[in-house]
Parts: C-alpha cells; structure tokens; sequence
C-alpha cells in the first residue's frame, strides 16, 4: 500500500501593510542626520581660520560693517574697528574703507558713517578714511568697497572682521577677485560664541548656495548687488 506523501504548503507572504507614518518618519531622521553632517561641516570651516600675527601688506583695509546702537557702533563693531585702526597706524594697510548701509532701526546713519565717527574720535586721520554706504551683505561689503576704493587708485586690499565671519568673507572676496590679499578676524571678547557660530552657519550655507547657482549660471553676480 503506498504512502500518500503529504505536500507541503508555502508559506504565506506576509502582506505589507503602507505606513505612511513610518516613511515621514524615516525622512525626518535623514534629513536631521544630513542637517548635521552639513552644520559640522560648516562649523569645520568657520572654525578652521586662524588669526596670524602679522598680513601683507594692502592698499587698503575693508572694514565689514555691523549694526550700530543709537548711531554707535556696537561693542563688537568697536573691536573691529580698534583692530582695523591697529592695522591703519602699523602700516599694515595705507587706508581703510568703512562698507555698511542703513545702521539700524535706532540709528538715522549708515554703518560706514557711524564707523567713521568712532574712527575718528580714536585719532584716526580723516583722509585715510573711505565710505560705503550702501552695502547689506557681504558680497555687497566687497565688491562696492572694491569700487569704491578703486577710484582713488586703490588696488589691493586686506578684508578686516571678526574670527568667526573670516571663512565666509575669504571664499566670497575669492570669488568676486577683488585683489583682496587675506583676510584679518579679530577675536571677540563680548559676542556670545553659540549665538553667532549657529547664526554664521545658516549665512555660510546661504552663501553657498548662492556660490552653486551664480556657478550654474542659474543666476549672475549683478544679482546680489
């Protein structure tokens, strides 16, 4: 009598059920991990210029602006401004050019002018200072001083800010080639370090991409002018 063999029977596949929630979520956590890989490298960056003892020499000096308090410049636009003035009187550059439009809601000045005054109220000597008063970024600080300073024959130029801002002015004065030869941060003493480091990092990124479609020819460089 033969054995009847019993056939065995596959095994079900397991329906997959569509969570919706489940993809929202798992897109959350990439964009979250790419969201800080792309902040540390940021930071990389912002934090991997290093103040030099001394910089070739320039032409002249461009003094990035900041707002102003009431007409007066902040207490970290006076570090700026005492380090650009340090600079001015070392010989290090022949003059400086103060780039900064509208102050402020407080203030009826531009940046450029309000720099002056303190400038001036510290002894600096009024015809080694040039004014730009119509920037309100970066690229515009650059390319306006640039122009600015080229009608008086001005050619070569040391960019002065603060450590933190000098990675981000560095690759934009390279791009717009504006014969600057470094760039010089002063060290704060007053700014608060997590408030600005996080705030340059959305500027930086900014920036970039800005950099990748002026690059792509997406957009020209008039545009940020």
């Amino acid at each position: 009598m033969k054995t009847q063999v019993q056939k065995r029977s596959r095994p079900r596949k397991r329906k997959t059920e569509f969570r919706p929630w489940l993809l929202l979520f798992r897109l959350a956590m990439w964009t979250l991990a790419a969201g800080l890989l792309w902040s540390g490298y940021m930071l990389w960056l912002i934090n991997g210029y290093n103040a030099k003892a001394s910089y070739p020499s320039a032409d002249a000096g461009i003094v990035l602006g900041a707002a102003l308090w009431n007409d007066k410049p902040s207490p970290a636009l006076k570090e700026r401004l005492n380090y650009a003035l340090k600079l001015l009187e070392d010989g290090t550059v022949g003059a400086l050019v103060l780039s900064g439009g509208h102050g402020g809601r407080a203030s009826t000045l531009t940046e450029a002018e309000g720099m002056r005054n303190y400038l001036l109220e510290q002894g600096a000597p009024a015809d080694k200072l040039l004014l730009e008063t119509e920037a309100t970024s970066t690229y515009q600080n650059l390319v306006l001083s640039r122009d600015v300073a080229e009608q008086h024959g001005l050619k070569t130029f040391l960019v002065i800010t603060h450590d933190y801002h000098a990675a981000r002015a560095g690759e934009i004065a390279a791009y717009a080639d504006i014969g600057a030869v470094g760039v010089a941060g002063a060290e704060s003493l007053v700014l608060n370090e997590f408030y600005n480091h996080s705030r340059e990092v959305l500027a930086f990124t900014k920036w970039k991409l800005d950099w990748l479609t002026l690059t792509l020819g997406i957009r020209s460089p008039d545009s940020l002018l």
